[in-house]
């Protein structure tokens, strides 16, 4: 976290204000791709709506809660990243994606601190900053850009009834099916 200050500005005033949170699940190595893809969807959903929650709170700009699962990679994280920036960008979170061992540089060339676990983190959006880092996705970068949380359920479109944070992994291949559209449809 200490060296990962430097390269986010909101991380420093974010963990002083004690508004980062963690919470950890442990992968059982039997587990099924599909189970393990709808519980990081699940986990990560929870963590989504503590954040909308706590958003409009004084200092609520600088929430941030990550997801962090041991026991897997890229993977078993890359799909529910792509749903959950996709169904939580018009509500104005960022979900960002990182995996143990990953090798990234920063904006300016540096290289970035390697993470040691796979993490996803999600945070209100800094409207007029973030559209940078979706560069590969304009849509969503233009939805970020604009974005105002309306407190919409965000599953109910895709799902078609609304549903708790808790039952996300049960629909969890209609979500990844509605995911992988929008994927082929870039």
């Amino acid at each position: 976290m200490d060296e990962t200050v430097s390269f986010c500005p909101y991380l420093g005033p974010s963990l002083r204000n004690d508004l980062t949170g963690w919470t950890t699940y442990t992968v059982k190595p039997e587990a099924e791709p599909a189970d393990i893809e709808g519980a990081v969807f699940a986990a990560a959903v929870q963590a989504a709506e503590f954040v909308r929650a706590l958003s409009p709170w004084p200092r609520g700009h600088l929430v941030c809660e990550n997801v962090v699962v041991l026991g897997v990679g890229r993977p078993e994280i890359d799909w529910p990243h792509w749903a959950l920036k996709n169904l939580y960008a018009p509500a104005g979170l960022m979900v960002g994606k990182f995996w143990k061992g990953e090798e990234d540089t920063g904006r300016k060339g540096d290289p970035l601190p390697v993470p040691p676990v796979t993490f996803l983190s999600l945070r209100p959006a800094v409207r007029p900053r973030d559209p940078h880092f979706l560069d590969g996705t304009p849509d969503l970068a233009a939805t970020i850009a604009t974005a105002r949380d309306d407190g919409r359920d965000v599953l109910l479109p895709v799902i078609g009834k609304p549903t708790s944070a808790t039952a996300a992994a049960t629909y969890w291949p209609v979500i990844k099916a509605w995911a992988a559209s929008l994927q082929e449809s870039r």
